[in-house]
């Protein structure tokens, strides 16, 4: 055999090898769909929005209704506020809407420009049967939807608590890598990620306050919604996104922001992670900000000082 046919025979034997590596990891992880299928059951209301089942969940009593709204990428929202919220539920009514692309939410392709994100968002949250006004507690990104929503409709939002949110300025300079996402979301869909180890344990896992139970809902969850194709197409969008909502001014109203050392995943250094949301709250006559020396995920480490610290905050307001 000449060594051309050699070279040709040894390619095509690596291709079909991968190929059935390919084909066995996705086998697998199919197989372990259908057995997490009881863990991946709602752990609040589905209600219909646009067509497609959003995810709420609500808890607590009270006349003032907390809306806890994730950042990007995160797969599991309920889980990830739980440790903050559950020490809130026994004085206000929290509820924690899942976007589209999120949680128990339908993964669907549609626009993810600010008015389509935040439409939904009421629209959820009327289907739930509550009523505005609202504090809006945002983490990361979804500071951009919590100030857009204050600014067009002020009636709507009483105070904005930031869980180390996102303002317009952080992205004038954040890189996103689109196709490193859409690579992940191969990976994800593939079943790929199944043999990344620890991959799967969140902030949320690693040190919220978590039930080995719930611990075990959020790994389920992150293997069907890990970069998926509605959260691609918002950070396709989030640089236009964030312009809008620069373009609509500061907003005044009361607002607290808990502000992290900028590690855990911002891509920026602490100085100008404090930096940018400093001076944005320095515009707002009532604002406040707390600096906090943890990660990113602020509330699935200091969610005992921030619950106290918002409390404190709600009482005065």
């Amino acid at each position: 055999m000449s060594k051309s046919k050699k070279a040709v025979r040894a390619v095509c034997i690596v291709i079909i090898a991968i190929f059935a590596l390919l084909l066995t990891t996705y086998i697998n992880h199919q197989i372990q769909l259908n057995r997490e299928a009881e863990l991946r059951s709602p752990l609040g209301q589905m209600v219909e929005v646009d067509g497609h089942d959003m995810s709420v969940y609500v808890e607590g009593t009270g006349g003032t209704t907390l809306v806890f709204m994730s950042g990007g990428g995160t797969c599991s929202p309920i889980l990830d506020f739980k440790s903050l919220y559950s020490l809130l539920s026994d004085r206000y009514q929290i509820a924690v809407v899942e976007k589209f692309g999120y949680g128990f939410s339908d993964v669907v392709d549609k626009d993810r420009g600010i008015d389509s994100i935040l439409e939904d968002t009421r629209a959820a949250l009327s289907a739930s049967g509550l009523a505005a006004p609202y504090v809006l507690c945002p983490h990361s990104m979804s500071g951009l939807e919590a100030l857009y929503w204050a600014r067009k409709y002020p009636d709507e939002v009483s105070a904005i608590i930031g869980l180390d949110m996102a303002v317009p300025e952080y992205y004038d300079s954040m890189d996103i890598n689109i196709p490193l996402m859409r690579i992940a979301g191969w990976a994800a869909n593939m079943g790929v990620t199944r043999f990344i180890p620890g991959i799967s344990d969140s902030d949320a896992i690693k040190h919220g306050a978590l039930s080995e139970e719930e611990k075990e809902i959020y790994r389920a969850v992150f293997y069907s919604r890990t970069a998926t194709a509605t959260m691609i197409n918002e950070m396709e969008g989030v640089k236009e996104n964030a312009d809008k909502v620069d373009s609509m001014g500061v907003p005044q109203l009361p607002m607290l922001l808990f502000v992290s050392d900028g590690s855990g995943g911002t891509g920026f250094d602490k100085d100008t992670w404090r930096r940018i949301p400093i001076e944005y709250i320095s515009q707002v006559d009532e604002g406040e900000y707390i600096e906090l020396d943890c990660p990113h995920y602020v509330h699935d480490y200091e969610y005992k000082a921030i619950s106290e610290n918002i409390l404190s905050f709600l009482l005065k307001h």
